[in-house]
């Protein structure tokens, strides 16, 4: 079972570290070779049970990082937030004049 079910008296109560962020990252990858391996087997029952595990993973681990005080972009980052970058899905999207 995923250490993202934690019973609801302890909900609130665990303590987020760099170790339980690493076994939540090697879950995710666990989960994602057995993803992958249930899909060439044509599992599909099976893949979309860890699915929502990993979806779960992600979302829990998204919310720590939304919650963390030291979440400060890089300084190799600040140069890249300066001018936003185009992607294929922006190109030609704006209005036309």
């Amino acid at each position: 079972m995923s250490i993202v079910f934690v019973p609801k008296k302890l909900r609130g109560k665990a303590k987020i570290n760099q170790e339980t962020i690493q076994r939540l990252l090697d879950e995710n990858d666990q989960l994602v070779r057995c993803i992958t391996e249930y899909m060439q087997k044509g599992r599909a029952v099976e893949c979309v049970q860890y699915q929502q595990i990993l979806h779960r993973n992600i979302v829990y681990l998204a919310t720590i990082a939304d919650a963390s005080p030291d979440n400060t972009p890089s300084s190799s980052n600040s140069a890249s937030n300066d001018a936003p970058a185009s992607t294929p899905a922006m190109d030609g999207a704006g209005p036309t004049g």
